[in-house]
């Protein structure tokens, strides 16, 4: 990979080695504690979070799923969503910008060659961040691609303009998704730094307003032929990639779900006021208000056990590959993300319904809940996975191999 290294971005302490799953939650949750912090602040204020992204950066989390035999500690995707979860229960926006840089290894993992697994991977080992530059924007259907790799001498050029580019800002290395000269689908990573590449942060949505996830615009940009993985093969066969990415953003739904519900817990024990002529004089003993926490947290815990379970299935397909392991792993993620789609929906709206009008105060924010789980769950509607799910088990239909299964 000499003609790569060469073009790589300065040099940056190594992250530190995290060898198990246990010691993975406990960096994640010591740092989701430092995260939190300013959350509210950077939401309000839009202040985008480098200090933080460096924090996960040097954290040694990003190179968890670094397969054995490269010498990462492989972990079980059902503890990276738990990572996940954390961090976005910290900070929603903090916990998604590092969905695609896993989504990128995995597909490194399934179509990278040799020589590419063993750089790449050693560059997430030491804490280098990836992230993506894959949607387009004024496409005629979600999902196309018109940016096109052309051939230069020994690499390629790329022109274009993506859209939806989380994390790109703060990244080391951007994946740009082009059709190559034979027509498939194709990643070519590049260092953040590259000539002819501008990230713009010109996003502007209501929630999730600190991902970063703007424009990046493509002049001119030369790519190495070795930099670039040949990720149709993502497609050409059923595998977890699709899986993976979805699981991810199932997690950050349930950190979501999980932070909301936490302030309305606060809000009510401490603030939210009984109803006297009712004989209730603590908002925290009213039984409608308690039956309905309950109702809550019970779909919390459903959430949770089944964004678990789906991470064991992609578990099982990364292993064991085939056709079969990797379809119950898109069933399954997919009725995770129903139901951390549910819950998230569930926790933000049930936060102001129980907590009452003064927990609406703009001082405290607690919309950012609301606002970030109704733009991150829009992502990709779960409407199709109740279709997809159906139509399995009507008519034994599998879903196609696709980003979104």
């Amino acid at each position: 990979m000499s003609r790569v290294f060469h073009l790589a971005g300065k040099i940056k302490a190594v992250a530190p080695y995290i060898a198990t799953e246990d010691e993975a939650l406990d960096v994640a949750k010591a740092l989701g504690a430092r995260i939190a912090e300013g959350s509210n602040l950077r939401d309000r204020q839009r202040l985008l979070p480098h200090d933080e992204v460096e924090l996960v950066t040097q954290s040694g989390l990003l190179g968890i799923t670094v397969p054995a035999e490269y010498g990462g500690a492989d972990i079980s995707n059902a503890f990276l969503a738990e990572v996940i979860a954390i961090i976005s229960e910290a900070d929603a926006s903090v916990g998604q910008i590092p969905q695609n840089h896993y989504h990128i290894l995995e597909a490194l993992r399934l179509c990278g060659t040799e020589e590419q697994k063993k750089f790449f991977f050693a560059r997430a080992l030491a804490g280098e961040h990836f992230a993506n530059a894959l949607a387009e924007a004024g496409v005629a259907a979600a999902g196309d691609i018109e940016t096109r790799l052309v051939p230069d001498g020994v690499g390629y050029r790329i022109n274009g303009r993506k859209y939806y580019s989380t994390g790109a800002l703060f990244a080391d290395w951007v994946a740009i998704f082009a059709i190559d000269p034979d027509g498939r689908l194709a990643m070519a990573i590049v260092p953040r730094d590259t000539d002819g590449l501008a990230i713009v942060d010109d996003w502007d949505s209501f929630g999730q307003r600190t991902t970063a996830s703007g424009t990046v615009l493509i002049e001119n940009v030369y790519v190495p032929a070795d930099s670039v993985i040949a990720y149709h093969r993502s497609f050409e066969r059923h595998a977890p990639v699709g899986s993976l990415g979805q699981l991810l953003h199932s997690a950050i739904d349930l950190g979501i779900a999980r932070a909301a519900f936490t302030d309305m817990l606060d809000f009510v024990r401490r603030k939210s006021r009984g109803m006297r002529n009712l004989g209730i004089e603590k908002a925290s003993n009213d039984p409608l208000t308690v039956a309905r926490a309950g109702s809550i947290a019970v779909k919390l815990e459903a959430a949770a056990a089944v964004l678990e379970r789906a991470g064991r299935k992609v578990d099982v397909a990364q292993i064991t590959p085939s056709p079969e392991t990797a379809i119950e792993a898109s069933l399954a993620v997919a009725a995770a993300k129903i139901l951390t789609t549910e819950a998230a929906m569930d926790a933000t709206n049930g936060l102001f319904e129980l907590a009452g009008t003064s927990s609406t105060k703009e001082e405290l924010n607690f919309d950012r809940h609301w606002r970030n789980a109704r733009t991150h769950t829009v992502h990709d509607p779960v409407r199709w996975k109740h279709h997809a799910i159906g139509d399995y088990h009507l008519n034994g239909a599998v879903p196609k191999p696709n980003g979104q299964f």
